[in-house]
């Protein structure tokens, strides 16, 4: 379930806006990661309270964290369906970086609750606790980084991986699932690490490959995501089927209500407890009010990471199954549990997502018809989304440099940008390839008979 997970995040990179994901980057990384450890925090904090009241049976301080993590992951699927990039994109980046962040969080922090024994918990295993998150966190980043460059040098470099769309394809779909694979066999995060290879290959790889495997891979990609996000529906939904959960909690109906009950309500909580205040922080570093974030994008954001999903059952069979089987009746309650939450966050939030965001973002009648001319234009079909980042912005808008430390510290994206840019264009596109640094190679009749794409 969690490679199909992967599989899904790998994809959907291809299909993002990555200008805007950069641009919101400290934002995004607040509500991934900051707001993950809040919301763990919270729902740890309120099952170990509760559940120790209704007695649902032996479970020890590794359990709460553990359930802290499992539902501290989102699945804002949903809400990406229904939101358009293109006329919200600021909401839209918000929502899908927050979600992948969040996803590869909870797995790391997941990994490094389990790699701890928890009974005697003192300082300096809260500094191991933190440190093992960080080691995990860092090296996961830097193995999908890795992973990315070398798909990207071999293609660009090497004649292997050169002009052939078979071979370009190929090359990196298994290069992404390569990262997958050892990151799992080094026992980090896979997520996190074909996440960024994903960053990386959109910025190096796609650019070095022939005009027929950029098309290949954009309609290869967004086809391998949507089934995999049908398979990851399904098994949950088959799951939810399984008699021998069932059974173990049949005799105590009412505790395992009850138990998701608490635990759907901690999971509101606990996503309150930090969309808003790390909303208002993100607001006061933003001078233009068309970058701020409003109440209606904040009570969205809030609602979209209410479902959910493959990720929290993946970790809670993790946690509360050995060999395959619920062997105490408090694991089948936490396992019954889960999949109630799962299924009713699931139907019950993600119907009622599109008329929430009907009501609080009514559409603009006068964008719609430019985003229908866009999709249907040549250059919609030619050009991936990840790739619409502009000429204007790529060269002739350089932003300016900081005067003063006070420019420093008021516009850190930009500034950070600006520097990468530099670096960028300097030292990596050179090796690695890129856009405007690769030359075009006759790779498909629509580049050789010098016409547009049809």
């Amino acid at each position: 379930m969690a490679s199909v997970e992967s599989g899904c995040l790998k994809c959907s990179w291809f299909q993002v806006k990555k200008k805007q994901f950069f641009v919101n980057f400290i934002t995004i990384m607040m509500f991934g990661a900051v707001g993950t450890l809040i919301s763990c925090t919270i729902i740890t904090f309120g099952v170990t309270q509760i559940f120790k009241r209704m007695d649902i049976g032996p479970m020890e301080i590794g359990d709460y964290l553990a359930i802290g993590a499992i539902f501290a992951a989102t699945d804002s699927v949903c809400t990406l369906q229904v939101l358009n990039q293109d006329e919200t994109p600021l909401l839209y980046s918000l929502v899908f970086g927050e979600g992948v962040v969040n996803d590869a969080t909870s797995v790391v922090l997941f990994n490094a609750i389990q790699s701890f024994d928890l009974e005697q918990i003192d300082p300096s295993i809260a500094l191991q606790f933190i440190g093992n998150f960080l080691y995990l966190f860092l090296t996961s980043t830097l193995l999908g980084v890795g992973a990315g460059l070398l798909s990207a040098y071999i293609i660009k470099k090497l004649y292997i991986g050169r002009h052939s769309t078979d071979r370009e394809v190929a090359l990196m779909m298994l290069m992404a699932y390569l990262s997958y694979m050892v990151a799992e066999l080094c026992y980090l995060s896979g997520i996190l690490t074909v996440f960024f290879c994903g960053i990386v290959m959109s910025h190096y790889t796609w650019h070095n490959v022939t005009e027929s495997s950029r098309v290949t891979t954009k309609h290869a990609f967004a086809t391998i995501s949507f089934v995999a996000e049908i398979f990851l529906f399904l098994y949950v939904g088959m799951d939810a089927l399984d008699i021998e959960k069932w059974s173990f909690v049949s005799d105590r109906p009412g505790t395992s209500v009850a138990v998701s009950a608490v635990l759907m309500g901690l999971v509101l909580v606990g996503r309150a407890a930090f969309v808003f205040p790390l909303s208002f922080l993100s607001n006061l570093a933003k001078k233009s009010s068309s970058e701020k974030i409003t109440f209606r994008q904040q009570v969205i954001i809030w609602w979209a990471g209410l479902m959910r999903g493959a990720v929290s059952m993946a970790l809670a069979y993790n946690q509360f199954t050995m060999s395959g089987h619920t062997q105490q009746q408090s694991n089948a309650i936490m396992i019954t549990s889960t999949i109630t939450v799962v299924l009713f966050s699931t139907v019950v939030f993600g119907l009622m997502t599109k008329p929430l965001i009907m009501l609080l973002l009514p559409p603009n009648p006068h964008k719609g018809t430019s985003s229908t001319n866009s999709i249907l234009s040549p250059k919609s079909v030619t050009v991936p989304l990840l790739a619409q980042e502009s000429e204007a912005d790529l060269e002739g808008h350089e932003v300016t440099r900081p005067s003063s430390i006070r420019n420093l510290l008021t516009r850190p994206t930009h500034t950070v940008h600006r520097l990468w840019r530099k670096f960028d264009d300097s030292f990596m596109r050179p090796v690695f390839g890129g856009r405007g640094f690769v030359p075009v190679e006759p790779g498909s009749p629509t580049e050789r008979n010098g016409h547009g794409w049809h």
